[in-house]
């Protein structure tokens, strides 16, 4: 039987099916991207710090966030075109292109080509990211918390298992003529085409481009967007924006300047509170991720052998990132029950916590693992609360590009802190590294705790 996209909001039989193949989907590549993503983050730092030194293992890492944070861009601008999948697809291409690269930066011993592949191999997290958003558009309200969470979760199969993997990889490559640390971009590039190939087949319909044709049938034009965000947006029927024939339910606009849905995102969360918080949140606890954990291979390096550093950054950044993907759903459920902001706020004392044992750990290794799984949890608590508010608290016409523009802030901010983490190490050590990212949370706890008003229509209910 043919779907009425006109049947009112409490009757939709053709939006279930569609977010659980969706959520399958997704759920099953996030497991591969994030072996692809996790790979290259175990081995990164140490590649670059025996090409370049230890100052330059910073900003390799640093490029790689840079990478994802730019791609945030053009990736958002393809999917407010022309919906979710060849955004992802075109992510996932970049990233594999990047992982190249520094496999031959690793053979030549180029530290610009490095750099660059570096700067591209971050299009797997880009694409990483951008899937959580994915997974909320067609998710009922009540729900949102909790499906985000489920493909944050996905990730957790695959990056748990994959700093484990590099040995084994840098192994088998090492034996093909690779040089020591490269095999493992290998492998990543290898897992960015095999999930974005299955997007590319598998993710029909769109479910971007499914909720915009839902909302055109459903609502009148949205009164809440200024009609100069409206104008540089993408119609809502996903067709090339600004350009063809729109719905009666969306104004038609004009084709933007280049830049035109960044601005048009800012416009929209400079006018919203939760929208502020949800990307704050996002940046800040994305921040202090970064600014200590980049770190922490070296850290080991410090006090252990070639022979035994590897595999000890493997277990640690294991048990890292399932403190970042493992207990997910649990943080979107608390999320959904207990409010944004309230989990957020937990995200943050994590964070503190993180801090505080990582920083006094010494060359205690065990203490270390601890610091980085509170790390990891108090990343989860500030990245599903603080997305779920972002996507709730802004209008469907311009949500990728908000979106976008929280995954380059948020890119942004890491980049920084992974670029400065470096250079703190060298001059003044772990601790005081560990130290300074606690302070940089201190703004986000005023934002967080600073009173709305009441009734604001863009807050959490």
């Amino acid at each position: 039987m043919a779907t009425d996209l006109t049947a009112p909001r409490t009757v939709r039989p053709d939006v279930a099916p569609i977010q659980r193949r969706t959520l399958r989907l997704l759920f099953t590549t996030q497991i591969i991207g994030g072996v692809g993503v996790t790979i290259g983050i175990a081995v990164g730092a140490l590649l670059a710090a025996r090409i370049a030194g230890t100052a330059a293992a910073g900003l390799a890492q640093s490029a790689g966030v840079v990478g994802a944070a730019l791609l945030a861009i053009p990736v958002t601008r393809i999917m407010a075109r022309h919906g979710r999948r060849p955004g992802l697809v075109v992510a996932y291409a970049v990233g594999a292109v990047g992982g190249v690269l520094v496999v031959l930066a690793a053979a030549t011993r180029w530290v610009p080509l490095l750099f660059l592949g570096m700067l591209l191999f971050g299009g797997g997290t880009a694409a990483n990211l951008q899937a959580r958003y994915t997974a909320v558009d067609l998710a009922e309200p009540a729900r949102r918390g909790r499906q985000l969470s489920l493909i944050v979760w996905a990730t957790t199969i695959g990056a748990v298992a994959a700093p484990n993997f590099a040995a084994l990889a840098d192994r088998v490559t090492t034996g093909w003529g690779l040089p020591p640390l490269a095999g493992p971009f290998a492998f990543s590039a290898v897992a960015f085409v095999l999930a974005g190939g299955a997007l590319l087949g598998l993710l029909r319909p769109d479910p971007l481009l499914t909720a915009r044709r839902l909302a055109a049938a459903d609502a009148p034009p949205a009164a809440d967007v200024p009609a100069t965000v409206v104008a540089a947006e993408a119609p809502a029927d996903g067709g090339p924006v600004g350009g063809g024939a729109a719905p009666a339910a969306a104004p038609v606009g004009v084709r933007p300047s280049r830049g035109a849905g960044m601005r048009a995102a800012w416009s929209v969360v400079r006018e919203r509170p939760a929208a502020r918080l949800g990307i704050a949140a996002v940046a800040v606890g994305h921040l202090v991720m970064v600014a200590v954990m980049s770190m922490t291979p070296v850290r080991l390096g410090e006090s252990h052998a070639d022979a035994d550093v590897l595999r000890l950054v493997g277990i640690v950044l294991s048990l890292h990132i399932a403190g970042m993907y493992a207990f997910s759903p649990l943080v979107g459920w608390l999320t959904d029950r207990l409010g944004r902001r309230v989990v957020i706020l937990g995200g943050v004392g994590l964070l503190l916590a993180a801090c505080a044992v990582a920083g006094t750990a010494g060359h205690h290794t065990p203490r270390l693992s601890v610091g980085l799984v509170l790390l990891g949890l108090g990343w989860s608590g500030t990245m599903v609360a603080g997305s779920t508010l972002l996507s709730e608290s802004v209008p469907a016409g311009v949500r990728p590009s908000v979106q976008g523009l929280s995954d380059l802030t948020m890119g942004l901010a890491g980049a920084g802190a992974a670029m400065v983490s470096g250079f703190v190490m060298q001059v003044a050590g772990y601790p005081v590294l560990a130290l300074l990212a606690a302070v940089a949370t201190v703004p986000l706890v005023a934002l967080a705790l600073r009173p709305v008003p009441t009734g604001a229509p863009d807050e959490e209910g």
